[in-house]
């Protein structure tokens, strides 16, 4: 790995990890001194993570974590769930045994990324997460709905969301997407739409309201199968 490269990585660890949190500045020289390497790689690594998200860089502050507000991370998730319930009901109405099978390959993908007895590859899962969501969309067959989701989606929150869940909320996450994949094998709207919404809005809880999911996360063996 180049010195810039091992910045990017360490940086970005420390970011998605919560131990650079949001509003977070990121002064080149302390970094380069705290690396170990020289304010190059660190400018250098720190424009890649503008480029993600990551980072925002200020004129004449210099850089600091990309941060939003309750009030932002409730917004968008409220949106994101309307949005996106809509595109999955229409998806439902449209959706061929072709772009099922297609969508159910995704999930199987992003299954192996979480698959026990092996890191993580949260990266992996992510772009394959969008790539499910973008399918989802383009099946809807609404060029208006894609850019309206386009306007509230954030990759850098999706992201931080993933590292933030256990390993039961990540299992959660996968059975929503394989419920979204029956509902449109079944023409379901009202279903499809259900679980979107659902899937989205647990999502805004890891980030707005981690704290309430200390005892709810790991539910009790007898209400797993509850309906």
């Amino acid at each position: 790995m180049t010195a810039t490269d091992r910045a990017y990585a360490a940086l970005r660890a420390g970011i998605l990890g919560g131990v650079r949190p949001a509003g977070s500045r990121l002064p080149e020289d302390t970094l380069a001194e705290e690396l170990g390497v020289s304010r190059t790689p660190v400018r250098e690594a720190l424009q890649r993570l503008g480029t993600e998200g990551l980072v925002e860089h200020l004129p004449h502050r210099g850089a600091r974590v990309s941060g939003w507000t309750t009030d932002d991370l409730q917004e968008t998730f409220e949106l994101r769930a309307l949005l996106e319930g809509l595109g999955a009901r229409r998806a439902a109405a449209r959706a061929t045994a072709e772009d099922v099978a297609g969508l159910r390959r995704l999930c199987t993908r992003m299954e192996r990324a979480i698959a026990p007895g092996r890191p993580r590859d949260l990266d992996a899962l992510t772009t394959h997460n969008s790539a499910f969501h973008a399918e989802l969309l383009r099946v809807s067959a609404s060029s208006r709905l894609t850019a309206m989701v386009a306007g509230v989606v954030h990759v850098p929150l999706v992201m931080r969301t993933f590292h933030q869940y256990s390993d039961h909320a990540l299992a959660r996450s996968q059975h929503h997407h394989r419920e979204l994949c029956d509902a449109l094998a079944h023409g379901d709207g009202e279903w499809a739409e259900s679980v979107m919404r659902s899937h989205v809005l647990a999502a805004r809880t890891f980030l707005v309201h981690p704290e309430n999911l200390e005892s709810s996360d790991h539910p009790h063996p007898a209400q797993e199968d509850r309906p």
